[in-house]
This record gives structure tokens, sequence and C-alpha cells, in this order.
């Protein structure tokens, strides 16, 4: 069994205030890491990982808490499968909301185009929320240590966000020549 290593926190910190608890469970859930229950998470082991675990453990000691940053592999490799699998369902879980996102894009694309509203300024705020979703894949994409199934759904529709955007700049191009 080629055996994946993974970083394991074990945490307690302070209830009060809640603003600090919150901060560092979403600067935790920022970089990837899979919560086993309440102050328990992994991440692969990396370089990074480690160092990123090593500034956040010193954070934790700033709110008077306390950590454990501990290296850890499966027992066996049903155990292993089970870790991975609750990474890929993180992953699902942010690549559906993106996908959700897409098809606002889209309709909110399909209702200009319906209405024959071919403006520079819509182009341009279409273009904005575009810009978001490129951006938003990509940030989910470095997360996805484990290559989650929805990513190839998540590309495809990313792609047809940018050709339907494409296609209504041309329809604004082309209304702005017509009107000279």
């Amino acid at each position: 069994m080629n055996t994946q290593n993974w970083l394991l926190l074990i945490y307690k910190v302070p209830t009060e205030p809640a603003k600090k608890r919150v901060a560092l469970w979403r600067r935790l859930k920022g970089m990837g890491a899979v919560y086993l229950q309440s102050g328990v998470c992994l991440l692969p082991r990396t370089d990074d990982h480690v160092r990123r675990l090593k500034i956040v453990e010193n954070e934790i000691a700033g709110m008077s808490g306390e950590c454990l940053i501990l290296e850890t592999a499966a027992l066996d490799r049903f155990q292993e499968e089970k870790v991975v699998s609750r990474f890929k369902a993180d992953r699902d879980e942010e690549y559906r909301e993106f996908l959700d996102k897409c098809k606002d894009f889209h309709g909110e694309i399909e209702k200009e185009t319906a209405a024959g509203h071919f403006t520079y300024a819509e182009l341009e705020e279409n273009d904005v929320d575009l810009k978001k979703l490129q951006s938003w894949l990509e940030k989910i994409r470095k997360l996805d240590f484990y290559n989650a199934p929805l990513y190839e759904d998540a590309e495809r529709q990313l792609r047809s966000c940018e050709t339907l955007l494409d296609a209504y700049a041309q329809k604004v191009f082309d209304a702005h020549d017509e009107n000279r």
C-alpha cells in the first residue's frame, strides 16, 4: 500500500470571543482542511501545510488555546479511502455551489439577450461576473487535493459561460455598429 500521510490538527480554543474561533475555522477550511469532528481536522501532508499549520498553532496559543499537530497515516486502504472521500465530498459541495452560480450567469445572459439589452455597461457587468467565476473555480481547484468528481462538470460549465459571454459580446458590438 502506497501510504498517504496527513497532518492531524487537534485544537481547543476558548468559546469567547466567538469571532476568533470562527476566524480560525474559516482559515482552516480555506486551507482545504476536512473536519473529523469539532477541533479535529486533517490536511494532506505538504511542506506548505506544515508551515501554515505552525502559524495556526501560534495563533491558537495567542487565543489562550492549545493544539497538537501530528503526522498520521490510515491504518489500511479502506480507512484511507474514507478520508479521501471526505475531502472529495467537501470539494464537490463547493463545485455544486459553483455550478449553481454558472446557471445564474447563463440565466442573466439569456434574460438580457431575450430583452435585446445589448449595452456595454451590461457586457462589463457580466464580464466582471465571469472573472469572479474564473477566480472562484481556481480557488476551489487549489483545494481539490484528490480530484473530486464534479471538477470536470465545473470546468465544462465555466467554458460554457465563457462561450456564452463571447456570443453576447458579439451581439453588443453588432448592435453598436448598427447604430452608427
